[in-house]
């Protein structure tokens, strides 16, 4: 008898449904887990659930498991841990009952070949390690924004992917390090980072700064951080924004004052670092600093799969109350 599972999908705008599937017959170079933890990535996310990624695109082009997708009704998630109950003919039997992560989506179980599978380190616990993606995404950030012994830097947005960039910055020299966002339990957070200060948007610090990063995804925030920074000062524009759209004040000090805006996506890396930084350098280093900075500290709920619904309610109209949500299965 085969077996099935439940996957959640986004079958409209502000739809979700957990369907039961039959998994696919296994190949000799996969392996078939069974899901423990899979993360939301919020910002993302929520432009699924309401219906604000670009149609025209295929949901996500770098991982293999999302590509084919480009409309609704689609499967989404891309931080799923589980532990491996069967392999195929050809892998060894060494992989049975090993902890990995995978970028799959929101489901009780997966198939995949060996090559998209990254095995757990010991000292790592599943509710860390489900945190990879956004930190794989906070490394990329980081080495972006090239930040300078003693700059002053402030940050915009104070999610997952802003308090691990946080906490990555917090180990540099820097003169000052400030972060903005609208919700005090995300101000928190950061505070308990060691951060010199967090404020809402309004209150934001009025120094010069010589480096901003956009971790929002709020589209207005990219004109704050425009505003912040002095003289050649640098912006970092992680948020995806999707259907949003950006309108952007470029007529009045941008030009003369040389600023910079510069992109940051983690399915590449930046070119005068290809030469040296592979993906097993980069994980490598990714695995360290989720030892380091130890984010599971930061979920804020724990849901079973078939209570999914009551997750995305929840980030859509309280955002103010969740940081992280993590299934569990």
């Amino acid at each position: 008898m085969k077996k099935k599972r439940q996957a959640l999908y986004f079958d409209a705008p502000y739809k979700l449904s957990v369907r039961e599937e039959t998994l696919p017959a296994l190949k000799a170079d996969q392996i078939l887990l069974r899901t423990t933890r899979s993360a939301i990535s919020a910002g993302t996310e929520m432009l699924f659930y309401r219906g604000q990624f670009p149609r025209e695109m295929a949901v996500d082009a770098s991982i293999a498991s999302l590509e084919e997708q480009s409309g609704y009704p689609l499967k989404y998630g891309y931080a799923a841990v589980g532990v491996v109950e069967e392999v195929g003919v050809g892998i060894s039997e060494d992989w049975l009952g090993k902890r990995v992560f995978s970028f799959q989506a929101h489901q009780s179980y997966f198939v995949a070949p060996v090559g998209d599978l990254f095995q757990i380190p010991d000292d790592i616990s599943d509710e860390d390690a489900v945190f990879l993606p956004n930190m794989e995404t906070a490394v990329n950030l980081v080495m972006d924004a090239n930040p300078v012994i003693g700059e002053r830097v402030i940050v915009f947005g104070q999610g997952i992917v802003g308090l691990l960039t946080t906490a990555l910055l917090r180990e540099f020299p820097l003169e000052k390090l400030v972060v903005v966002d609208p919700v005090p339990m995300r101000r928190d957070a950061a505070l308990a980072l060691g951060v010199d200060a967090a404020s809402a948007p309004k209150e934001a610090d009025m120094d010069d700064f010589d480096l901003a990063l956009e971790l929002s995804g709020v589209p207005d925030a990219l004109n704050a951080a425009i505003e912040k920074v002095g003289f050649g000062g640098r912006v970092i524009v992680g948020s995806w924004y999707g259907q949003k759209p950006v309108s952007l004040d470029l007529g009045g000090r941008f030009h003369r004052e040389r600023i910079q805006i510069i992109s940051s996506q983690v399915s590449t890396i930046a070119p005068k670092f290809g030469a040296r930084w592979d993906k097993s350098r980069r994980f490598n280093l990714v695995w360290e600093m989720l030892g380091r900075v130890k984010p599971a500290k930061w979920i804020s709920s724990r849901i079973p799969l078939g209570d999914a619904e009551q997750a995305y309610v929840m980030l859509d109209s309280r955002p103010q109350d969740v940081l992280q949500i993590v299934f569990k299965y």
